[in-house]
């Protein structure tokens, strides 16, 4: 692969890198908890931008319980909107980042592994999950946390704003 080659490749991956932003940024997911008694909204970047609790959730002759309930509730609601706005992400930007490791990119030295190969590194400091992102509120692989007994959460995909 020439020089001239490649600069296209990195041009037209920025291209698709700016692309892929642009759709997260525009995105919202929704998880839900306790049969659709609670909602968050998260963002294609991970923030939480609203939460919706049902009247229905909430019992006054029993505030105690009740607050325990919905704060379950709310957490599961929350880890599986930040699950579903993880698999976006995924989504978006994971065949970028696969597009680094294809055949005949070359191995620039004193860096290897930088197209690929290298091992994957553990959560930096300072990265997504530390700012409220995808993991912040559960251990990855969690289904969608602690919610009411027996409610595994809901899992929905993307939704338009």
């Amino acid at each position: 692969m020439d020089l001239q080659q490649l600069l296209a490749a990195a041009q037209q991956m920025q291209d698709h890198l700016m692309s892929a932003q642009q759709e997260l940024a525009d995105a919202e997911v929704e998880g839900t908890s306790g049969g659709g008694l609670v909602k968050a909204r998260v963002n294609g970047q991970g923030e939480l931008v609203d939460l919706t609790i049902s009247p229905a959730a909430i019992d006054p002759a029993d505030p105690v319980d009740t607050a325990q309930t919905v704060a379950d509730l709310v957490l599961a609601a929350v880890r599986n909107a930040y699950d579903a706005v993880g698999d976006l992400q995924q989504e978006k930007m994971g065949p970028l980042a696969a597009g680094l490791g294809q055949p005949g990119m070359p191995e620039i030295p004193g860096l290897p592994g930088l197209f690929g190969g290298g091992p994957a590194e553990p959560d930096v400091p300072g990265g997504p999950s530390a700012l409220g992102g995808p993991g912040a509120l559960g251990a990855p692989g969690d289904p969608g946390g602690s919610g009411a007994p027996g409610d595994p959460g809901e899992r929905p995909g993307p939704s338009a704003p």
